[in-house]
């Protein structure tokens, strides 16, 4: 009996070979889109899920309750990770690192290489089932002067890791370190990405600030027990800080929290002082698209069949009164169905492979079709029975229900309701497609507006250079030489990349401060000139200058730290950091120092001219900077012969932060296109249906002498009809999305009411195109050979 089907179903795709191919084009676009997006998902989900002991691996995150607000983040004091694991017995190993991983340069023999790091407590490897190729992860991180390196760093050095071992190898033309171990290169699908790996005790001996608890800016990692009670252990560790941090008070709390350590890739947001969102909205957004866009497939496989029904009523009569079953004929349907199906997906696997490069190289991915997998062949087959079953379902009932006299005496007809279900499938995959649209629009929009947003700071044309090497001691040798270099305007310094500061602490003090209250200043150390080079806007005072000697204990302030602060005219008034008393010598207009994710928060600005690390930042003139950067590579080689010339630029390094917002605007923008694609492809088979039904009447207007113009407009009004319903129906959809989208951000766009209407134009104007194809060509048909006589 199957065999027959599979026959039957075989001729009938190739007898009607236009339709089976748009039929097949649109489920094979359908699916190799949910294809490519159910990877995606996959890898995100298995994104640091490889750590054996993944179920007892904690990140520390602090809540901060100040002044009525409340913030949160993975900021912890440097010394938390040590006491946690000396007072809470559940508590197995612990390791602090930096926030971020650095790229620094190493030195063995003649070879000079830029490598990317951290470093990290003794506890690391005990911990992380990031295997070792050699070394003892009981013992590999224990001494201040150990590195631990990747396989790729120690053959690039030593020519094989087993040559690594005990071999010493120079940081920064600073200091040596011993390399203990070595550890296979890091896999795809971790969120940490480095090459080494520096004992913390060694961080504390260079930055004695992250031994005090009152400054905040390390992350902790705990291990705990198996059998450790979770609430329990949140119960004890919330209130833990009370007994070290001085600046708690009635004013300032701070609580700790735990978030199981394979969830903070996806979950790493926060809202009112819980985790809330990240990625995984990005996920959950394109799991729905997939289901949409395949849904969109399906529909149009539904419309596309009962449009050519007309044309196979008479095989179903016949077959019925030869005496076939209903159930026969649904079965046969479905397997005409699965069939379509089953070609599409192979098709769908032959463009995945060859679309699967593009996908991974502007999504940052290394995804591969995993064949070998027998999962996700599994997978597959679902994926492959269910778009079957949802394609074929309805044309199967629709097309088994017909009455074999109606359809051999040519009196058959669809009822009002075959065609209001039709009519709402329609309006369906069109509300789906114009939201997308809408949401496209508004992720380009807000992207946009990011890039071109004032930030307060004139990002072209500055460059970072990072003080490293011989440079740090030597950078009044490099200032003073590149001042007077063609094409550059100006030259300062900084600790941190201007659109990456984030050290913050309680030590501010004013007169008139209120002595309960802890507000959270955010600090920088500038050099010279810091104001002018940024081109930052002067509200008040002056800039910091070296003919003020004053100025090393003196501090400009922006408007958000000055509001919090509360003075009237603040130049010349009292200011106290860490102790160190000075006074507020200029205000600075806010500007923008992280994502437009945050909001801006005080800053504080402190003189750092003799600062032993950090960036020189340089401003080149408008046209010139590729003869700046040329006199700067000849300055910096001689004083710094050990390091490659580095630089950044600073409009670069602002784009990167929002590298996931260009990649979803991307993916959002081709998965849009496909889905109006795909939606045409319905609108294309509604025509047909429409020209097959009134083909005799057509026919009738042409001899009466209907112009093609009027048929044209009978037969394309219905449809647009339902295309403007589904723009209406889309709008307060899109909206309610995309507005909920846009609360990530501190600053953001409005959605304007023309980009409804623009969504609902274009996908009127596309509906119109596809429709007026077939209709044109059905008007322009000989009426004779519909009016023929049957």
């Amino acid at each position: 009996m199957f065999k027959n089907y599979l026959l039957t179903a075989l001729r009938n795709l190739w007898r009607n070979k236009v339709f089976s191919f748009i039929n097949i084009l649109g489920l094979a676009f359908g699916i190799t889109c949910s294809l490519l997006i159910l990877l995606w998902v996959q890898d995100e989900y298995v994104v640091d899920a490889f750590h054996k002991n993944g179920a007892q691996l904690y990140a520390v995150y602090e809540r901060q309750f100040n002044d009525d607000k409340v913030d949160a983040g993975y900021y912890t004091p440097g010394p938390l990770g040590d006491e946690l694991k000396k007072k809470i017995p559940e508590v197995v190993y612990a390791s602090t690192s930096r926030q971020n991983n650095d790229i620094n340069t190493f030195e063995l023999g003649d070879k000079i290489l830029k490598e990317q790091g951290n470093f990290a407590g003794a506890d690391f490897f005990k911990m992380f089932s990031y295997p070792l190729l050699f070394g003892n992860a009981q013992t590999v991180l224990n001494s201040p002067s150990a590195i631990v390196i990747s396989r790729k760093m120690a053959e690039d050095f030593f020519g094989s890791p087993a040559d690594a071992i005990g071999k010493s190898i120079r940081y920064e033309n600073e200091k040596n370190y011993i390399v203990t171990g070595v550890f296979e290169n890091l896999p795809a699908n971790t969120s940490d990405k480095f090459d080494y790996l520096i004992n913390w005790q060694s961080f504390l001996e260079e930055n004695n600030w992250a031994k005090q608890w009152d400054n905040n800016s390390p992350r902790t990692y705990i291990m705990l027990r198996k059998d450790a009670n979770l609430v329990l252990v949140e119960n004890k560790i919330k209130d833990f800080l009370k007994g070290y941090n001085k600046y708690l008070g009635p004013h300032l709390n701070i609580q700790l929290g735990l978030q199981r350590f394979g969830d903070m890739y996806l979950h790493s947001d926060f809202k009112n002082g819980y985790i809330s969102g990240g990625r995984i909205e990005y996920v959950q957004i394109f799991s729905i698209v997939a289901i949409i866009i395949l849904l969109i497939a399906c529909i149009n496989f539904m419309n596309l069949t009962t449009a050519r029904s007309i044309k196979r009523a008479k095989e179903i009569g016949v077959r019925k009164v030869t005496g076939a079953v209903r159930s026969s004929i649904i079965k046969q349907f479905m397997s005409e169905a699965l069939l379509f199906v089953f070609i599409a997906v192979i098709i769908s696997l032959l463009l995945s492979v060859l679309v699967l490069p593009a996908f991974n190289s502007f999504t940052g991915k290394a995804i591969e079709l995993p064949v070998s997998n027998k999962n996700f062949w599994f997978e597959l087959l679902v994926l492959t029975i269910i778009t079957g079953f949802v394609s074929g379902c309805y044309p199967a009932l629709l097309l088994s229900s017909f009455s074999p006299i109606k359809v051999l005496n040519g009196t058959l007809k669809f009822n009002s309701y075959t065609a209001l279900f039709r009519k709402g499938l329609v309006v369906f995959q069109f509300v789906l497609s114009v939201a997308l649209i809408i949401g496209t629009i508004v992720i380009s929009q807000q992207v946009k507006y990011i890039q071109t947003k004032d930030i307060g700071f004139n990002k072209e044309n500055l460059i970072y250079i990072p003080l490293e090497g011989d440079l740090t001691a030597k950078y009044e040798v490099l200032k003073d030489d590149a001042v007077k270099t063609l094409g550059i305007a100006g030259v300062t310094r900084i600790t941190n990349a201007p659109t990456q500061i984030g050290g913050s602490t309680w030590g501010v003090d004013w007169t008139g401060k209120d002595p309960n209250s802890r507000p959270l200043f955010t600090t920088v150390e500038v050099g010279y000139e810091f104001v002018k080079t940024m081109k930052l806007q002067l509200l008040g005072g002056r800039d910091f200058s070296k003919d003020f000697a004053a100025d090393s204990a003196n501090y400009l302030v922006n408007e958000t730290a000055l509001e919090k602060i509360g003075y009237k005219d603040p130049v010349g008034k009292p200011l106290s950091l860490w102790g160190t008393k000075g006074q507020i010598i200029g205000v600075v207009k806010d500007f923008h120092f992280s994502s437009l994710h945050e909001p801006i928060t005080p800053l504080i600005i402190k003189l750092g001219e003799h600062d032993d690390w950090g960036y020189a930042l340089v401003r080149t003139e408008q046209g010139k900077t590729k003869q700046a950067l040329a006199g700067l590579e000849t300055i910096c080689k001689p004083l710094n012969p050990q390091f490659t010339f580095e630089y950044q630029f600073a409009d670069e390094d602002y784009q990167s932060l929002y590298k996931s917002e260009q990649v979803i605007g991307q993916l959002a923008d081709y998965f849009s296109f496909l889905a109006i694609f795909i939606s045409c492809l319905g609108l294309l088979g509604l025509a047909i249906f429409a020209a097959e039904q009134l083909k005799k009447e057509i026919g009738i207007r042409k001899v009466v002498g209907a112009s093609v113009g009027s048929i044209v407009a009978m037969l394309s009004k219905d449809i647009l009809k339902l295309v403007i319903i589904s723009s209406v129906i889309a709008s307060p959809i899109a909206w309610f999305v995309m507005n909920r989208w846009l609360k990530n951000y501190a600053y953001r766009i409005n959605i304007s009411w023309w980009v409804f209407v623009l969504a609902g134009l274009f996908a009127v104007l596309i509906a119109l195109i596809t429709v007026s194809f077939q209709a044109v060509q059905a008007a322009m048909a000989n009426p004779v050979k519909s009016l023929r006589t049957e």
